[in-house]
Parts: C-alpha cells; structure tokens; sequence
C-alpha cells in the first residue's frame, strides 16, 4: 500500500456555509478580485441549490464555494473548524493588484501581513468571520531545508512598501494581473490536538511534515512548503465541531485514480469512514473537518 500522495496533490476549492450571500459573494468578487464562475455540474446541485450557490475562481478554477445556509449558528471560539483559507496568487505584481483591492473595497477585514521566507502573506477576515490569506510564493530554488524541514518565520512585512514597490502604476497592467491564474494554495485549520492531527493527517492521508511551530504543524505533498497546516492556538482540546456556518469542505486534488485509490485503502485500513462513488472520495477528519478528493483532470 502506497503510504504518501505524491507529488502533484494540490489544494482545490474550499466552500464555506454562509449566511448573506450576496455579501459575501461581494467580498471575494470585489475584494480578492475573484471572477463568478458557472456552478459546475459536479457538485450535483438542485435547481433551488443552484440559486443560493455562488462559486468564485479564475479560468473557470473554483477558489471559492459559498453556499447560503440559513439557520445555522456563527461558530463559537475555541472551536475546531477553520483558520484560514489561503489564495495563492501568481507573482508580487498579481498579489499587490488584489491586496489593493480590498483595501478599497473591504478595508476594514485587514487583519495583518507576514513575511514568511517562502512566501509573502496579508492576511484578513471576511464579512462572515471566515480567515483568508492572500499570498504569493517565492521561487523555490530560494527556499532553504534543513534536514527534511523547511526554514519559515514570520517576519515584518510593510504593507504599504509592498504596494508601492509591486503594484502596476498602468491601470491595463493592473488589469492583466486581475486575470492571471489565483488558486488555493492551503488550508490551514484549527484543531483540538496535534498528535491527533499528525496522524490523521501524515500517517493516513499521507502528507509529509515540512515544519514545526509552538501549536501548530504543516505538511505538504512533493515538496511543497505546505498544503495544510494545523494549529491549537485557540482550539486545544476541541473535539468533533458542531454544525455551523463557516467550513463545509476542503477540496483536493489527487494527481491520478491511482493515489486516489491508495489514498481510499488507507483511510479504511486505518478505520475511517470514506464514501467513494467513483468520482469523489467523502470523509471527515477527527474534528468533522469533511474533505473531498477527486481526480485531475
């Protein structure tokens, strides 16, 4: 039995229960200049579903699947559930253009800004609560490793120095990295226990630790910095979350229907529960985290 995901595994689209969808539809379309995209037919919605669904993306890739869900409670703090989801944008240019945006549109849901080595990092909190990371990667070749870890910080990042070195003066400029490709880079959760969360997440799913902090853990799949990252910083000792608004589902992306179905004989060998109808593998993780995998394209 295959025992990692390989290298290709990517983060897809993270789809959050909402309550104002027009807000928040606002938000990501306005704010982290996301286009509105068809609902895709995979997501087998009815018509009435349809209607109180928007998904937001670039070249028809879901980033975004809001879904209005009313009645549903705002998630209590120390709660498992997320802690951000991070949109990952093509270069220093792409991330300034969006960064710029929603601090025309949404000043307010700033939060702070981070250099990481890896990459650069702003971070916000969207109308509903929900953490959002708009980043950019820095060129791999820069990275650093130190046996098997990779060296990250959290340094001071300015801003406004990056928006004045980075963003397009040109208005068709600012426009062409508006329309360049912005996907989910990570998902970084909030979880009751790190043990726990190491392994559910590296010893069943098959992601490989890359780094280590006081209350958190990242992992990533073919040498990535991280696809996922867990923390107890305000969750320790949460256990399985209750139904709220916020995260629905995490999406993934295996790279072909064979670490697909190794990813499959794992899970039930270790005992979890997996629906697979052929197309998509449903499972919870130890929190009631749900993520879906499918298969590239």
């Amino acid at each position: 039995m295959d025992d990692l995901l390989p290298p290709g595994t990517a983060m897809r689209a993270v789809t959050l229960h909402v309550e104002n969808l027009d807000v928040m539809t606002a938000y990501y379309r306005d704010g982290l200049l996301l286009d509105e995209i068809d609902v895709p037919d995979t997501l087998a919605l009815s018509p009435a579903e349809r209607a109180q669904t928007a998904v937001l993306g670039r070249d028809e890739a879901p980033v975004v699947v809001l879904r209005r869900t009313p009645g549903l409670p705002r998630p209590r703090r120390g709660e498992a559930g997320l802690f951000h989801t991070a949109v990952v944008y093509d270069g220093a240019a792409q991330l300034a253009t969006a960064l710029a945006s929603v601090a025309a549109h949404a000043p307010g849901t700033y939060v702070g800004s981070a250099d990481h080595l890896v990459s650069e990092a702003f971070y916000f909190t969207d109308p509903e609560g929900n953490g959002v990371e708009l980043y950019h990667d820095r060129p791999r070749e820069t990275w650093a490793w130190d046996d098997g870890q990779i060296r990250m910080d959290t340094l001071w990042l300015d801003p406004n120095g990056f928006l004045t070195e980075h963003l397009p003066r040109d208005a068709q400029e600012r426009a062409a990295a508006a329309a360049t490709p912005a996907v989910v880079g990570h998902v970084h959760l909030q979880v009751g226990d790190l043990a726990a969360a190491r392994a559910f997440y590296v010893d069943t799913l098959g992601f490989e630790p890359t780094a280590t902090a006081p209350g958190a853990l990242f992992v990533s799949a073919g040498g990535y910095h991280h696809h996922l990252a867990v923390n107890t910083w305000a969750s320790r000792g949460a256990g399985p979350r209750a139904s709220t608004l916020g995260l629905a589902t995490i999406g993934v992306e295996a790279p072909t229907a064979d670490a697909a179905a190794a990813l499959r004989d794992r899970l039930r060998h270790a005992g979890v529960a997996v629906a697979d109808d052929g197309a998509t593998l449903r499972f919870d993780d130890p929190w009631r985290n749900h993520l879906e995998v499918v298969v590239a394209a």
